[in-house]
């Protein structure tokens, strides 16, 4: 299933067109090409899930990945990455490519039966909790551990997946 969303090509100030996708037979970003995790040694764990987001026709460019877990009712954003060439304030290429991202694993929680229904999960670097605090209203549970709640799940994916252009 592919999802539709729209990202921002940041030196035209426009929103394109972008897709979301189980990264299924698609050639997955490398180390080698300034990106920090082995996306094809992670698409290969078991339990997990792995989407990319690429631009609509531009099916060998990745702008980011997302990879998801269930794990005692719960799920978790075990990975998220975005492309070099999106990271930082200036030089970036596209924004929206995380909050696409994590939106969409916000809607996957909410398919999730049990407690956790509609919570996203997920260890956060030091450095960024804040950042995810403040962009996209997660909560320190403990530690380095942070969650976003259903309700804020909610108005992120009205944010970020029901866009119009």
């Amino acid at each position: 299933m592919i999802l539709n969303v729209f990202i921002l090509d940041v030196l035209n100030d426009q929103l394109i067109a972008a897709e979301i996708l189980q990264a299924v037979n698609i050639k997955m970003p490398a180390k080698k090409d300034g990106w920090n995790f082995n996306w094809s040694k992670l698409l290969r764990e078991k339990n997990t899930q792995t989407f990319v987001l690429r631009i609509k026709g531009h099916e060998n460019q990745v702008e980011g990945v997302l990879q998801l877990k269930l794990e005692n009712e719960m799920l978790i954003m075990n990975v998220i990455e975005i492309a070099p060439h999106n990271i930082g304030r200036q030089n970036k290429k596209f924004d929206h490519v995380a909050g696409c991202l994590i939106s969409y694993a916000c809607r996957e929680s909410f398919k999730i039966y049990g407690n956790y229904k509609g919570y996203l999960t997920f260890v956060s670097k030091t450095n960024l909790i804040e950042w995810y605090s403040t962009r996209y209203g997660a909560e320190v549970a403990l530690g380095q551990r942070m969650f976003i709640s259903a309700e804020k799940g909610i108005e992120l994916i009205e944010e970020y997946l029901n866009r119009k252009k």
